[in-house]
């Protein structure tokens, strides 16, 4: 089975001239395997016709093709395909109620469509984009497996669902008012208090949800999640923005849901979390936009020892070409005075009644420093000190000459820019990407 998959977002057909269909040794000896989209002007690859050359992809200067051969035999399990040259989606885990079910995996090969798909926001269309199938054909395309009456009881109605999606940044944009305002909204179950202090709101159970951080926005998006009452619940990504401390309160409330009966899925790239809240673990392997195929499901040990060795024993599949290995003893690095680009005395800071007092250190050229802490804890005061953004009440840094700092910030907002990706990241960084 040959799936041809163009990133239609990369495509440029007018800064390129359409190079995959002028190289096309099928298309040059008169053949269709290429054909230009008259509504859109982008080629369409048929994967019948192409035999695989990979000219195509070679050739596309925006690297927006993707060819690959997989087993004729993976097809049959072929669950979505967003359309024609589209990411692919091979297998679906089975849920189980009472139980957390773990999603592991890169990002880009299937985790976030599973979620879309048990919620019933995506209607499965089985790999056939231009005659997808009804309710019946898919129930039956189940059959023999706990998802058969899945989806019978989502299709009729029975089953109600709840998906927390993985972005959290936009929520300012669609909901206003008061944290307090907005659960009370939605609370079904009336365990508003509850859950408040389960996730540890108090401190801005009062906040307008425009003045919210990052964490404090997981936690409202994971509490609007618990306080529906439904029968399945879908997280995607739900300890992201959350400190260590936070991510095991709200992994204690995750796994509360199943011990009352309830179905819940889980997608988690924090392993420690990920083995701490699920009882069985699904692994998701691929390439990246392109296709994603499910494991069969594991213990969370096992399974998250099969990821880390990147080997998967019962499919007999090698998913990473080297393991990932954690060295608890590295070795200690020496450094030399010349190699120091950032130095700061003690520092002190001051924001709306916080105060952030930083003792005296430096950054060596190689070096990678980590900074820990609760959330609200001036991690991201003290980044910005270090770039430059802010300046300290009192102390000072001293940046070695010729050295630039870049800060990537916690929220990337929406940008106001009239032109493309390529000419704004020109303004910004001076050379072409």
């Amino acid at each position: 089975m040959r799936l041809a998959v163009v990133d239609y977002e990369l495509c440029k057909p007018k800064h390129c001239n359409i190079q995959c269909v002028r190289f096309c040794p099928i298309v040059r000896a008169g053949g269709e395997a290429i054909k230009i989209d008259e509504e859109t002007g982008k080629p369409l690859i048929s994967e019948v016709v192409c035999v695989g050359c990979g000219i195509c992809i070679k050739k596309c200067p925006f690297k927006a093709i993707s060819i690959v051969n997989l087993p004729e035999e993976l097809e049959k399990h072929a669950v979505h395909r967003y359309g024609p040259n589209a990411f692919k989606l091979f297998g679906l885990p089975v849920v189980k109620r009472g139980k957390v079910l773990g999603l592991i995996g890169p990002n880009g090969v299937g985790k976030s469509t599973i979620l879309k798909i048990l919620a019933g926001k995506i209607k499965p269309n089985l790999g056939r984009v231009t005659n997808p199938p009804e309710w019946d054909e898919i129930i039956g395309f189940f059959r023999g497996s706990e998802l058969q009456l899945y989806f019978k009881d989502l299709a009729e109605g029975r089953i109600r669902t709840i998906y927390k999606p993985q972005e959290v940044g936009g929520i300012p944009i669609y909901l206003k008012g008061s944290v307090e305002s907005i659960l009370s909204r939605v609370d079904e179950k009336g365990a508003l208090k509850e859950v408040v202090k389960e996730l540890g709101m108090q401190d801005f159970i009062d906040r307008s949800i425009s003045k919210l951080s990052g964490g404090e926005l997981q936690k409202l998006a994971i509490a609007i999640t618990l306080l529906r009452d439904v029968d399945v619940y879908l997280f995607d990504e739900p300890s992201s923005f959350l400190d260590v401390k936070e991510r095991l309160r709200m992994a204690r409330v995750i796994r509360e849901l199943a011990q009352r009966g309830k179905t819940v899925v889980v997608v988690e790239h924090d392993l420690a979390v990920l083995d701490y809240v699920s009882d069985y673990v699904c692994i998701l392997y691929g390439e990246p936009s392109v296709y994603g195929i499910v494991s069969l499901p594991r213990s969370a040990r096992s399974g998250i020892n099969a990821y880390l060795r990147g080997f998967l024993r019962e499919e007999n599949m090698l998913i990473r070409c080297e393991p990932i290995i954690f060295h608890l003893n590295p070795t200690p690095l020496k450094w030399r005075p010349e190699s120091v680009l950032v130095s700061w005395s003690r520092l002190t800071k001051e924001l709306d009644g916080f105060r952030l007092e930083v003792e005296s250190g430096e950054i060596h050229r190689g070096e990678v420093i980590g900074i820990l802490g609760p959330n609200a804890i001036g991690k991201t005061t003290f980044v910005k000190i270090l770039a430059g953004i802010l300046k300290p009440d009192s102390g000072c840094i001293e940046v070695r000459k010729k050295v630039s700092v870049s800060y990537k910030p916690q929220f990337i907002s929406q940008v106001q820019y009239e032109g493309t990706l390529r000419e704004y990241l020109e303004d910004k960084i001076g050379v072409s990407p």
